[in-house]
């Protein structure tokens, strides 16, 4: 299966409002890309314009160099796998598979060899003579992914495929699907609320709002230099805390102010950016003994342990009145977790290469929102312009 080289060119979508505001994205061939963002910012139109079931208002849609933005869906070299599967319960997983060779015409001897290559890549082999109904979540998710890669597609597009799924189904399934999509080699565009797992599977990702791109490219990239405090806040868990820059240089560097607090920050001081706020990791703040001496370090006092199986999320209410949340992780021994309760004071080290100056351009949800939370469902299927 060869590969399919996406390239979107000033592409908009109005529907009442502007859903797609003028994307510029170019996507390698066999590359895995996903966009992330919110309900109602665009990637799942962007994903429908893609394959075809919406029509541009504007803009081009390029596969390998070919634009075509006004070829029907059934013409285009593109397969889409939905949320809800969407197979047909009155027939086997077999005929479900061999459905689309069929409306081709094909001949039962090469329909039955496709089929059957495509049920093993998914691992369903044995399962061939079974009706969906017969199948778990994760088995009926193969099965969809089995109809679309037997079309031999150059690219394929996922709109939030795992949605449906256990959380523990959802972690097993990543793996295999970040695995396939190796194995086969054809461009995957998958579409997902979920950063981890964006974080995950994507060999690049797009950040997305209000129909348009805020940021592209590795997820270690986004995740560790956020364009603002909206990808930040989106993009994994970040403590974001409103600062007043004291002075800039030498290089990105700067001093900052939180509260009576003064901060060294290594990372954003190249420019003054508006409403700045410090960010910093939770899995990079450093809850040390109150009282302990030294720079970067501001008086806290724990709010809230959430016990996380492999960590504890602890929620600290700094001195200047800002909440910062730290990880630590339950590693087995008498660690630092037992010693703290509700209400002792501590100190929080702010590791100056951990933190970072952005713009606060807003937020994509709850700052305070715990950990175990993070990655519930949202439901997109109601929105349109989603």
């Amino acid at each position: 299966m060869a590969g399919g080289r996406v390239e979107l060119i000033s592409l908009t979508k109005r529907f009442t409002e502007i859903a797609v505001d003028s994307i510029d994205l170019t996507i390698a061939s066999g590359e895995f890309f996903s966009l992330l963002g919110p309900s109602g910012c665009g990637k799942t139109t962007t994903l429908r314009l893609i394959a075809g079931f919406e029509q541009p208002t504007a803009g081009r849609i390029l596969l390998d160099d070919v634009d075509v933005s006004g070829v029907p869906p059934h013409k285009r070299n593109v397969n889409t796998v939905f949320q809800s599967y969407a197979l047909f319960p009155f027939l086997t997983v077999f005929d479900n598979v061999a459905f689309g060779l069929r409306t081709r015409r094909l001949d039962k001897r090469e329909i039955a060899s496709r089929v059957s290559e495509a049920l093993d890549l998914v691992k369903l082999g044995p399962f061939a003579k079974r009706r969906p109904g017969q199948l778990s979540g994760g088995q009926q998710q193969r099965v969809a992914l089995a109809r679309a890669l037997v079309l031999k597609p150059s690219v394929l597009l996922l709109d939030e495929p795992l949605g449906a799924l256990d959380a523990k189904l959802r972690r097993s399934l990543k793996v295999e699907l970040k695995a396939l999509q190796e194995q086969v080699g054809i461009t995957f565009l998958y579409v997902t609320h979920d950063q981890e797992e964006a974080l995950t599977m994507s060999d690049r990702l797009a950040v997305m709002r209000d129909g348009r791109i805020v940021q592209t490219g590795r997820p270690n990239e986004v995740y560790e230099e956020p364009a603002d405090t909206y990808v930040a806040d989106f993009l994994g868990v970040s403590n974001l805390m409103p600062v007043d820059v004291v002075s800039h240089g030498p290089g990105p560097r700067c001093t900052v102010k939180l509260g009576e607090s003064v901060l060294q920050v290594d990372h954003g001081g190249e420019s003054a950016p508006q409403s700045p706020h410090a960010v910093i990791r939770p899995e990079r703040v450093r809850v040390e003994e109150f009282g302990s001496e030294g720079p970067n370090r501001v008086p806290a006092m724990v709010e809230r342990l959430v016990y996380l199986g492999s960590s504890t999320q602890v929620i600290l209410r700094l001195a200047p009145g800002a909440e910062l949340q730290a990880v630590l992780q339950n590693d087995g021994g008498q660690g630092q977790v037992a010693q703290l309760s509700q209400g002792t004071p501590v100190h929080a080290f702010l590791d100056p290469d951990a933190l970072r100056v952005l713009a606060g351009d807003g937020v994509a949800g709850d700052a305070g929102e715990p950990l175990a939370d993070l990655g519930a469902s949202l439901d997109e299927d109601a929105l349109k312009a989603s």
